[in-house]
């Protein structure tokens, strides 16, 4: 079993930033790759980035390439979204979580959930 525990959300304006983190316990964090999705009310949960298990590579959806920066640090077992630039439409509920393969972007691939984190941008 993995454990996933989000946090960092918060209210902020547009334009402004956001650090979230995942803190991860249970099995090797290494040998998962996270991601990190979120859900908007009324809309399906969607991808937003993910990153390997060593952390050497990294995937971004398109609406949030350029603005948001995935990376882990595998001895803290703890995972990071730090977001810039954010907007309005940004505002969801941000969830990590942890897949046993690399690369997939579909929210049902992966195995563990954290329990989300509300993250609000005002305009």
């Amino acid at each position: 079993q993995v454990q996933l525990v989000e946090s960092g959300g918060g209210l902020v304006q547009a334009g402004g930033s956001l650090r979230l983190s995942c803190a991860v316990s249970g099995r090797t964090f290494s040998s998962y790759t996270m991601g990190w999705f979120r859900q908007a009310p009324g809309k399906e949960r969607e991808f937003v980035a993910g990153i390997s298990g060593s952390g050497s590579w990294t995937y971004y959806a398109d609406v949030v390439k350029g603005r948001f920066t995935i990376s882990r640090d595998n001895a803290k077992n703890t995972g990071y979204l730090q977001m810039n630039s954010l907007k309005p439409e940004d505002t969801a509920v941000y969830y990590c979580a942890a897949d046993s393969s690399y690369g997939r972007t579909w929210y049902a691939d992966y195995d563990y959930w954290g329990q989300g984190t509300q993250v609000t941008i005002s305009s």
